[in-house]
């Protein structure tokens, strides 16, 4: 039996996982969190098989709950869920000790073979991610200085995503639960941080990050 701690902090998502998962015979969900304090205190008392958590929570971000699960209990394999599929995100995951990386948009046949590949101690990339890719990029990250992007929180992250995508400060503040002035806060530690000087620039660093389609 597969034990699985299941993170997400939207109830009806988490549910539906929990159906999928459970309806194997060989995969029981032992406990579940709606947020990164709640999971590493679940990853702790049960020391679960397999964590599957998302990338976005509401009080941190799902690699900052996987680096603390894994000085809690380091045989557990993590699984990140995500909505974004840029190479960038999927190296961070690998590099903070994720075993898998699977894309919201997945099949859950997607899902549940890389619960079965992680538990069996394999690293596991869902399609359309590139192994192959991460493998060079992981390289190109080990040999290269720090990195400022790596200085940006997760909200920073999401701030600068959707001012790249053109949102304005009130459209990212309702996407995001927070205020427009908040946003605005965010936008300027990013544009700082990254020493961008105007939307321009932030649209540009966007698309060399991979963060954004070159078509846009």
């Amino acid at each position: 039996m597969t034990t699985v701690v299941l993170v997400d902090d939207h109830n009806v998502v988490r549910h539906g996982i929990k159906a999928l998962l459970e309806a194997e015979h060989n995969i029981q969900v032992v406990g579940e969190a709606s947020t990164g304090v709640e999971a590493a205190q679940l990853v702790q008392k049960l020391k679960p098989d397999v964590l599957i958590v998302d990338l976005m929570l509401s009080d941190m971000s799902g690699l900052a709950v996987i680096r603390q699960s894994r000085k809690k209990s380091p045989k557990t394999a993590a699984i990140i869920l995500s909505m974004y599929g840029n190479d960038c995100y999927v190296v961070e995951a690998l590099q903070a000790g994720a075993k898998a990386y699977v894309l919201k948009d997945a099949s859950p046949e997607e899902l549940l073979k890389a619960v079965r590949e992680v538990s069996a101690g394999f690293r596991y990339l869902a399609p359309p991610l590139s192994d192959r890719a991460i493998e060079a990029y992981l390289l190109r990250a080990e040999e290269s200085k720090l990195d400022p992007y790596d200085m940006l929180s997760t909200r920073e992250r999401e701030v600068l995503i959707l001012s790249a995508q053109g949102l304005t400060s009130s459209d990212i503040a309702e996407k995001l639960f927070i205020s427009p002035r908040t946003v605005e806060v965010h936008r300027s530690r990013v544009m700082h941080k990254l020493s961008l000087h105007n939307r321009t620039e932030l649209i540009h660093y966007a698309i060399r990050r991979g963060l954004l389609p070159r078509e846009s």
